[in-house]
């Protein structure tokens, strides 16, 4: 494609290689996690009650409960929301492996639906077609950290009675009409795996919209036992299932160190991306993603649909810059059936769908390189 004059930049001999991902540990991450090795209190105990509190006062998360991982998060909700045997589950067919495999661990199905193309998202507008007798819940991925069309999804969920149960292992920091991703449907599910936004090291959250299902959480996480009234010598007598899905106080140190830069982060996250749309926006052969007014992105990646998407990714790595596919559609793992579904606006995401690097530390120097690699045509 040999439209454009602009040159990337090349890589000197001593120029490190551009990331892609980035795992943030902060220096008070490591003397809080230092701390705790001193201590030897590395179970669950004071670190994860703060940093359940330091979530919701700096990121506006509702009764978050630390878990060992986003996927434990969305297990636990899918049992608290009732989803058995013989249940079926709607959630879109892009997403990560992890939010179907929740599904199956209750026994229950996962039905696909389609996404809107230009967001990555669960398009609504499948919803009612995929309805059926056994439906319990609906699970929307938030694409890349933009969140999805939450008003809509609640609006059906309610009118049938179903569970709302978001994906939000992309979306820490996203926003949508003024309310903070984890404190607008029933229950949230966040990831803090090493790559993403905030890292524990490992582990997740799931934040719950009603004081008793908060408390039913806290209980189910470490096998149905409040852990406060067995330290104090109560004895549980148990009636229900419960799961070995706790944080640790060891991870919550790390997540405790890192929360103070969050802020920050995001903010450079969206600079890059604000960056990537005013420099990439009138090049042919590339369309950028939808950005609706009415909520912000947490930026975890930097998708777009292109033309030609083999040659654009060997362009570029040979501009010394990365481009990828970040996670392929789910629906035809034989786990799930083994069958992809017939859906238009996955089929041209498949066809067209890329990432560009983001993350906090991009140096304004590798920005320039990044653009000007696509500029520079494939």
């Amino acid at each position: 494609m040999e439209w454009c004059n602009a040159q990337p930049t090349r890589r000197g001999k001593n120029e490190e290689e551009m990331k892609f991902f980035d795992t943030h540990v902060s220096p008070r991450a490591m003397e809080l996690v230092a701390e705790a090795l001193r201590s030897g209190q590395l179970a669950a105990g004071e670190r994860v009650r703060q940093f359940e509190d330091e979530l919701a006062r700096l990121m506006g998360l509702v009764h978050p409960v630390a878990v060992n991982s986003g996927t434990s998060a969305l297990h636990l909700a899918l049992v608290m929301a009732g989803v058995g045997q013989g249940d079926e589950v709607i959630l879109p067919a892009q997403s990560f492996i992890g939010s179907g495999f929740a599904i199956v661990m209750c026994g229950a199905r996962p039905v696909f639906s389609d996404i809107q193309p230009l967001t990555g998202t669960l398009d609504p507008a499948s919803l009612r077609r995929l309805l059926g007798p056994h439906t319990k819940a609906v699970m929307p991925v938030h694409w890349g950290g933009y969140p999805c069309d939450l008003d809509e999804i609640n609006a059906f969920a309610g009118e049938h009675g179903l569970a709302v149960i978001e994906d939000a292992a992309h979306a820490l920091g996203a926003t949508y009409k003024g309310r903070a991703i984890g404190a607008v449907s029933r229950f949230t599910a966040f990831s803090f795996g090493s790559i993403k936004h905030l890292t524990t090291g490992d582990g997740g959250a799931l934040c719950c919209f009603s004081e008793e299902e908060h408390a039913e959480a806290r209980r189910k996480r470490w096998f149905g036992v409040d852990i406060e009234k067995e330290r104090s010598g109560v004895v549980a007598s148990l009636d229900s299932l419960g799961f070995k899905y706790h944080m640790n106080d060891l991870a919550a140190s790390v997540g405790l160190g890192n929360l103070p830069d969050m802020p920050e982060n995001l903010k450079r996250r969206r600079d890059v991306d604000r960056i990537y749309r005013e420099q990439l926006g009138d090049v042919p052969g590339l369309t950028l993603f939808l950005q609706a007014p009415d909520r912000q992105s947490a930026c975890w990646l930097f998708s777009m649909l292109v033309d030609r998407r083999d040659d654009f990714i060997s362009a570029l790595a040979a501009r010394g810059v990365p481009a990828k596919v970040v996670d392929q559609r789910i629906d035809g793992n034989r786990i799930f059936g083994g069958i992809r579904e017939e859906l238009s606006g996955q089929k041209l995401f498949d066809e067209r769908y890329v990432c560009l690097p983001m993350n906090a530390r991009l140096t304004d120097a590798e920005i320039e390189r990044v653009v000007a690699a696509v500029r520079a045509g494939w």
